[in-house]
């Protein structure tokens, strides 16, 4: 039995239904941290006292406020945007002037990527200044930014070069598989996805990363016999160790693997070597590994692997409806294919609605860091993945006190009492 129609003013009642709840929650939650890291900026937390000094709580607290206040300001012209592509028409009269003057002379294809180019290529512009006064103001002023004008404008250069060599291909690909597929052409779109981000995975730690950074091999030979016995305890094979020059562009450390199968291998950021003993290198690398031993990589990609089926499929049906172009702005064409059309409105459609599932996902992460946290404390000292993850917190001037309703909410890791409770305590 066939689904009934969409009603356009269905539509349009539910995307700014959850539109405004969405906001309303952000806000709420937002000024619920503020108000509890404020109220707590000017003692350590007992837990932490000899161990954090009142100058770096002080400052992840600043660093905190800060970050909230811009977030605020971000969120609110990211809701004025959104309505400005929808519901105000903006998509609508992107779509109609391009398809009037290029669907005409160069066809479907051509006008449905100039399109999706259009839209990408003002939405990026929209976010410049965002993305320069978080680099250049906030980061800047906290001590982490190391990055000069030339060099952000490189990366940015090179960031639109990639994702236009990468992504139109893409495009036109499922745009190809829409158009010939019939009512599955989800399904297959979905096979294409994931064999693309399969393949990146692949190609991504030898063929993309050094576009934007250096990586060469890990020097201290101390190190790296003590980073290879690791794997060697944990079963690990990569295919080598590396140092990325971090401190380029940020003062943040940080240590990850990368790849998929045989091309996998192991980062350090320079910043983190800098700072932390090997034996508590040796412990966050344990913990990572600990994400692979424990499968939490394999089940964050099926994951996401499910969950984009289910929303291609969804997108699959939306696309046939009339009620889901005309309930949020956009006249559908006539005489020229609604495929883009339907991929944009869905993007920005989407997530209002995908907000409220924010904590699941949340609660999955954390705990995931407690199970790689444990996996870590067998295979390494315990004492020294606490003393490394007391060192990067102060070092990201991440706050000790966070909102524990915020903290639910969104935190992908525990708070750092929780997750440091859980753990052998560094020695004095």
């Amino acid at each position: 039995m066939p689904l009934p129609a969409l009603s356009p003013d269905a539509v349009t009642f539910a995307f700014a239904a959850a539109l405004l709840l969405s906001l309303a929650v952000r806000y709420w939650l937002a000024t619920r941290q503020m108000r509890h890291v404020a109220a707590h900026r000017e003692r350590v937390p007992a837990v932490f006292a000899g161990r954090i000094t009142p100058e770096a709580h002080r400052k992840a607290a600043d660093y905190t406020l800060a970050n909230g206040r811009f977030g605020l300001l971000a969120t609110a012209l990211g809701a004025t945007v959104l309505l400005g592509w929808t519901l105000l028409g903006g998509l609508d009269a992107l779509n109609a002037a391009l398809r009037d003057t290029l669907q005409p002379r160069f066809g479907d294809l051509a006008y449905q990527l100039a399109l999706l180019a259009a839209f990408s290529a003002i939405g990026g512009l929209l976010d410049l200044p965002l993305s320069w006064w978080s680099t250049f103001r906030i980061e800047q002023r906290f001590g982490f930014n190391r990055m000069t004008l030339r060099l952000w404008l490189l990366d940015l250069a090179k960031g639109t070069a990639l994702a236009a060599a990468i992504g139109l291909p893409l495009a036109a690909l499922v745009l190809w598989i829409m158009a010939v597929s019939g009512g599955w052409w989800w399904l297959w779109a979905w096979a294409a996805w994931v064999g693309f981000n399969l393949l990146l995975l692949v190609v991504y730690p030898t063929l993309i990363a050094p576009i934007f950074n250096k990586f060469e091999p890990l020097a201290d030979e101390a190190l790296k016999a003590r980073v290879q016995a690791l794997m060697q305890r944990c079963g690990f094979a990569a295919r080598g160790l590396f140092v990325m020059d971090g401190s380029r562009r940020s003062a943040h450390a940080n240590a990850y693997f990368t790849g998929l199968g045989a091309a996998k291998r192991v980062v350090f950021y320079d910043t983190l070597l800098q700072r932390l003993t090997p034996a508590e290198v040796e412990a966050v690398l344990a913990h990572e590994l600990g994400h692979f031993k424990r499968r939490h990589v394999a089940k964050r990609i099926a994951g996401i692997f499910a969950a984009s089926l289910a929303a291609l499929a969804l997108l699959g049906w939306l696309a046939g409806q009339s009620g889901f172009y005309t309930g949020l702005g956009v006249a559908p064409n006539l005489a020229a294919p609604n495929d883009a059309l339907a991929l944009m409105l869905f993007m920005l459609a989407l997530p209002p609605f995908g907000f409220f599932l924010a904590p699941l996902a949340a609660q999955f992460s954390r705990r995931h860091e407690f199970e790689a946290d444990a996996f870590a404390c067998a295979q390494a000292d315990g004492g020294a993945l606490a003393s490394a993850l007391l060192k990067l917190h102060e070092d990201n001037a991440s706050t000790l006190t966070p909102d524990p309703v915020y903290a639910r909410f969104y935190y992908s890791h525990p708070p750092a009492a929780e997750r440091l409770a859980a753990l052998p305590q560094p020695a004095a």
